[in-house]
């Protein structure tokens, strides 16, 4: 197991304990870390003794008095410190079989991994879990865990996710509500197949399970250029994303009247692809499903207007946003607020048609540097051009088809700004380089 350390938080008990970046934790009161969790579960204490390999090979053992939630203050360069575990489905609406060949390695790898769900909110579909693994989860208290139902139909679930041992969704979901376990669920919406009379199926059997099954997220299924030799799949249009709206609507007006909470909430997506008003801030709660792209939009508009008014009002600037296609016209929306705040403020806003996946694929973050050097002109662009952090792999600046910034910035010839696209932050980054 790799338990080498990577990173010790500053004034955290580790820098105390002079534990360094090299070292290795080794054990936890005399369990051997196996992976995250152990180390997170046998960390959950006030006394531990620590068992370290230093990079001369010298072992220490170290007494730690401690608060009981409090961390030792180490990354390990591997984030779960096991391998993760690959995915056994073949999901038929899987966007990696979806990809091109010549892509970095790691976009290929298919995780199903409970303990990256855990960590990084990452999706599992519970095929490939012995009941040893889910024993593990009730006896660590792993919770939240979100999972990938897409439906409760055992049936119909073999067959979408192409896997004959899938057809126990309930079972396993009705074992971990038992035991106090906390899910998040995602549904991945295929016309034809688990939208309709399916989904609301699906949806009643869920809400059974809650409050132990906090929500669902409902997406639409995304089809790429290179979806060959693969079954044919209906995308969503103008009138069956308002069918489907109109389908769970119904529900989730019987859901906010008994919890308070839709329960279920679909992607912005569909609401954009329709023409339909987006709902009111209080639908989507604390916005817990944010990164599944509900309520992105809400949230957006809510944090601009409130943040309006911390725009300087004097300063001078011009700025390029790029965004996506699904985006755009809210991203104008912006764009015309902050220069009806302040007309010394010009904001030139850059749709970019994903061409390099295809046209049916509209979101910002599956956009390549290729298009956006393709159907950017460097001198269309104003003083500062500001881009949208998720257009880029987490912590580093680099897209989907390994473009960099510094790429970016050398065709341009401009400074390129990341950022949230929160409205906080955007007006923060327009204040700063004005």
């Amino acid at each position: 197991m790799n338990t080498k350390i990577s990173k010790i938080i500053r004034c955290s008990i580790a820098e105390e304990l002079e534990i360094e970046v090299g070292d290795s934790l080794l054990s936890i009161n005399g369990t051997e870390i196996k992976d995250i969790i152990d180390y997170k579960f046998l960390m959950a204490d006030d006394y531990i003794e620590v068992e370290i390999e230093k990079k001369d090979g010298e072992i220490w053992t170290l007494e730690v008095e401690k608060d009981y939630e409090e961390d030792l203050g180490i990354e390990f360069e591997n984030g779960i410190i096991d391998q993760a575990r690959r995915c056994h489905n073949n999901c038929l609406f899987c966007f990696i079989d979806q990809l091109p060949p010549g892509m970095r390695k790691t976009l290929y790898f298919k995780d199903d991994d409970s303990r990256l769900s855990f960590l990084q909110g990452n999706f599992v579909t519970l095929t490939n879990m012995t009941d040893d693994d889910f024993e593990r989860i009730i006896r660590y208290r792993i919770s939240p865990i979100n999972v990938s139902v897409h439906t409760t139909n055992a049936e119909l679930r073999k067959k979408m996710l192409k896997n004959r041992f899938a057809g126990n969704i309930y079972e396993r979901l009705e074992t971990l509500a038992a035991a106090g376990i906390s899910m998040n669920c995602q549904i991945v919406l295929c016309p034809g197949y688990n939208n309709g009379e399916e989904l609301i199926k699906t949806v009643t059997d869920l809400y059974k399970l809650y409050p132990s099954i906090e929500n669902i997220a409902a997406v639409p299924v995304g089809v790429t250029k290179f979806r060959k030799n693969l079954k044919d799949i209906t995308l969503y249009d103008a009138h069956s994303a308002k069918a489907e709206l109109d389908n769970v609507s119904q529900f989730q007006k019987q859901a906010l009247r008994q919890i308070g909470t839709p329960f279920i909430r679909l992607a912005d997506e569909f609401y954009v692809l329709s023409g339909t008003e987006i709902p009111d801030t209080e639908f989507y709660g604390g916005f817990e499903q944010i990164e599944d792209g509900i309520g992105m939009i809400r949230f957006f508009r809510d944090s601009i207007t409130k943040n309006l008014k911390r725009l300087n009002g004097k300063g001078k600037g011009s700025f390029s946003l790029i965004t996506g296609v699904s985006a755009y016209k809210e991203i104008v929306w912006a764009a015309q607020a902050i220069e009806k705040k302040n007309n010394s403020i010009k904001i030139n806003v850059h749709q970019v048609i994903n061409d390099f996946f295809g046209p049916t694929i509209t979101v910002a973050g599956l956009l390549t540097g290729q298009d956006v050097m393709k159907q950017i002109q460097p001198g269309s662009v104003c003083d500062y051009i500001i881009m949208p952090k998720n257009m880029f792999k987490s912590d580093e600046n680099i897209m989907l088809d390994d473009v960099t910034v510094v790429d970016l910035e050398k065709y341009f010839n401009k400074e390129i700004l990341i950022c949230d696209f929160t409205g906080e932050d955007l007006i923060q980054i327009i204040n700063e380089h004005m």
